[in-house]
């Protein structure tokens, strides 16, 4: 089983994710456990109030819990459909600076995938992923909820 790599993950996103590639969200590490990604405040992806705009913030944390579910659906020798079915967050604070987004659930994940391999209909499950700034200070939270469902072979 190959693990997906930050490299093919910056390269599809600049192909693909034209936004998420300019505002400067990139992935820098991922295994089975966690993934991290980061972006720096700057003026492309910054808001009225001079911190970076919630939007990007949310790109780059639903690209380190989606890359997380990915990995552990490409484990798998079945085709599984992988949906975003809802978003919480919390700001706690201004975020400037370089940004990094750890989403430490990939076990979560897999169990997830693994389960909906059993179930006809599917499962949904949540995947946190926590936002601090340079100094350890988290600036924001998300929670996304993640259904799968493994396609019926014809």
């Amino acid at each position: 089983m190959k693990l997906i790599t930050p490299f093919q993950v910056n390269s599809f996103m600049l192909l693909k994710l034209p936004a998420a590639f300019i505002c400067g969200v990139r992935l820098k590490a991922i295994d089975q456990h966690k993934a991290r990604v980061t972006v720096r405040h700057r003026w492309i992806n910054q808001n009225p109030f001079r911190s970076m705009f919630w939007a990007v913030q949310g790109m780059a944390a639903e690209l380190a819990c989606g890359m997380l579910v990915m990995q552990a659906v490409r484990q798998q020798n079945r085709s599984i459909s992988m949906l975003l079915v809802g978003t919480q967050a919390t700001f706690v604070k201004k975020a400037r600076g370089r940004i990094e987004f750890v989403c430490q659930d990939g076990l979560r994940a897999k169990i997830g995938v693994e389960q909906c391999l059993e179930k006809t209909d599917g499962v949904q499950f949540d995947l946190m992923v926590i936002g601090r700034d340079e100094h350890g200070d988290i600036v924001s939270e998300f929670t996304f909820n993640w259904s799968v469902k493994a396609r019926v072979k014809p």
